[in-house]
């Protein structure tokens, strides 16, 4: 194996590890999916070595790529260091800023705040991943992220911003046809929107008591 590479496609192949496929990792990175694919093929050209069996469902890594993984991810964390070491030395608010946040958050809440930062801090570069799934903040996918839940991690720093009151929202004709539930169990005996992948709104009956599970959605997304 030819231990000669380019670091700089280190990144998309930890996130292609991570999300299983060049879709999620173009996603990931803010890149388009050709290009993860390209940089995967590179990387895989100049070790000599296949890291990923492409399949019908996405990229199954092989055992060389599990291998590399953890040294792939301290390669990673190093660079990071070095970098915010870099920015402390220069003594001012400068670099870039990888924010994590999720389609609502980053659609409806954050555009004024972001152009309230670019105000206050022109010299911040921010780079926004809007994403319904959970970055993990210790594998470096991001330095801040906004989230709904609270943090499972216990050596990350959390901090409550705000409060988001949800609402179960139905169509008229539907609620015509249906009609309106007036307490919260009256939503199991409707036609629901889920998550196909995520278990938010499972966890969020299950808080309340009610065991739904995915067989309870009438239609779920594939987020």
């Amino acid at each position: 194996m030819n231990t000669s590479f380019d670091w700089s496609l280190l990144p998309t192949f930890l996130a292609a590890l991570e999300r299983g496929s060049l879709l999620g990792a173009a996603r990931q990175l803010g890149i388009s999916q050709p290009t993860a694919g390209r940089h995967i093929a590179d990387l895989e050209s100049q070790l000599g070595k296949v890291l990923f069996e492409r399949t019908g469902r996405g990229l199954r890594p092989t055992t060389l790529a599990l291998e590399l993984a953890g040294p792939a991810r301290a390669m990673q964390s190093g660079a990071m260091a070095l970098a915010e070491k870099l920015l402390d030395t220069q003594g001012q608010q400068a670099g870039t800023v990888r924010l994590s946040a999720s389609q609502p958050v980053a659609c409806y809440l954050l555009p004024p705040v972001l152009a309230r930062m670019r105000e206050a801090l022109p010299a911040i570069q921010i780079e926004l991943v809007v994403s319904n799934q959970v970055s993990n903040l210790l594998q470096r996918e991001a330095d801040i992220a906004l989230r709904m839940v609270q943090p499972a991690q216990a050596s990350l720093v959390a901090k409550r911003i705000a409060e988001v009151t949800l609402s179960a929202c139905a169509s008229t004709a539907y609620l015509a046809r249906r009609g309106t539930p007036a307490q919260p169990p009256d939503l199991l005996q409707h036609e629901l929107i889920g998550y196909d992948q995520q278990d938010d709104l499972l966890r969020g009956f299950a808080a309340m008591g009610f065991p739904v599970t995915k067989e309870h959605f009438a239609c779920a997304p594939t987020t």
